[in-house]
């Protein structure tokens, strides 16, 4: 059965599974939604069921040329496209197009990956329009993008899109034990619990320290009740982290955000089956409802500072100087 490995997102693979099954696909897909729901390894699946010479039973068989040249990575009918730098450049969608005056080497397909499409400006996203205005026959592309809304309304409206969307809470626990096994149960819910139900995001969050840095950066919030100036001391030190952590930066933002809306829907009387946990039960009972959301909207000035350019340290020390309630009020 197609898809059979791949845990959740039952809708999205339902409808890609009767396209499969019906030889009916689309030109062009938008596979939409957050971050590490599954959106890319849905999309390398579906490369290879297509790309395989003998399926059996709707899955690639792993043994025929195709399978083999997919895995190693050298088939010559598969395009994967990802962003140069912060953006898919104008130059990738230009050799994208002159790949495609050719027919397929090997296959009857052409399977072209696009990832992070959101990131496209508008001249690479007008250059891209064309193609999925006129399709070259025998080709597939495949879009992958966090939310319809960031990208041209002119690119949605030429695929189909999949719509996915983050996991139950304990489905995504299990894909984060799947892929690291030494975690306990409380560490990968926490994990889930912390990405909103996106596993990859929760995953990169481990991998790359973020999640021991936002603890840090939580744990120090139950001790706001420290004079002014050790407060003033600790916001500054952990400033300095914040700046330092490069692309975690704006993953780290997004935890932080996650944990003050924690925080308000507690006040609202929202608790989850396991309960309230405790940095979230002294948030609320630190801040009411309007200090937290003028926290949010902290963060969010943070993100459009970033968004500007604006200089990483003082950005993150502004931050957390008012998370850590000392900027003048």
């Amino acid at each position: 059965m197609a898809f059979s490995s791949i845990l959740g997102q039952a809708k999205a693979l339902t409808l890609l599974s009767r396209a499969l099954a019906s030889g009916r696909l689309a030109h062009a897909y938008l596979f939409s939604g957050p971050d590490g729901v599954g959106k890319t390894t849905v999309a390398l699946d579906m490369a290879a069921m297509l790309l395989c010479r003998r399926p059996e039973e709707g899955r690639p068989c792993g043994r025929c040329p195709g399978c083999l040249k997919y895995r190693s990575g050298n088939h010559p009918d598969f395009m994967r496209i990802r962003p140069d730098g912060a953006a898919i450049k104008i130059d990738q969608v230009r050799e994208l197009k002159k790949a495609l005056n050719f027919a397929p080497f090997e296959s009857g397909l052409r399977i072209v990956l696009l990832e992070e499409v959101q990131t496209m400006r508008r001249e690479a996203g007008n250059s891209l329009l064309k193609v999925l205005e006129e399709p070259p026959p025998d080709n597939l592309l495949i879009l992958t993008g966090t939310g319809a809304g960031a990208i041209l309304d002119t690119i949605v409206s030429r695929c189909q899109v999949i719509p996915f969307a983050p996991l139950p809470l304990d489905l995504a626990a299990e894909i984060i034990r799947q892929r690291r096994p030494e975690l306990d149960t409380a560490g990968s819910e926490a994990l889930a619990a912390l990405a909103d139900g996106c596993p990859g995001q929760a995953l990169a969050f481990e991998a790359d320290g973020i999640l021991l840095l936002y603890r840090r950066i939580v744990a120090a919030f139950g001790t706001l009740q420290d004079k002014p100036a050790i407060r003033t001391e600790r916001a500054l030190a952990l400033a300095v982290e914040l700046a330092e952590a490069k692309e975690g930066l704006e993953p780290l933002l997004a935890l932080l955000r996650i944990f003050f809306k924690n925080a308000m829907a507690a006040h609202a009387g929202y608790a989850s089956g396991r309960g309230v946990p405790p940095e979230v039960e002294q948030a609320r009972e630190r801040w009411n409802l309007t200090r937290l959301s003028a926290k949010i909207k902290t963060i969010d000035f943070a993100e459009q500072a970033l968004a500007r350019n604006c200089n990483r340290g003082l950005v993150s020390e502004v931050l957390l100087l008012d998370l850590f309630d000392c900027s003048p009020l």
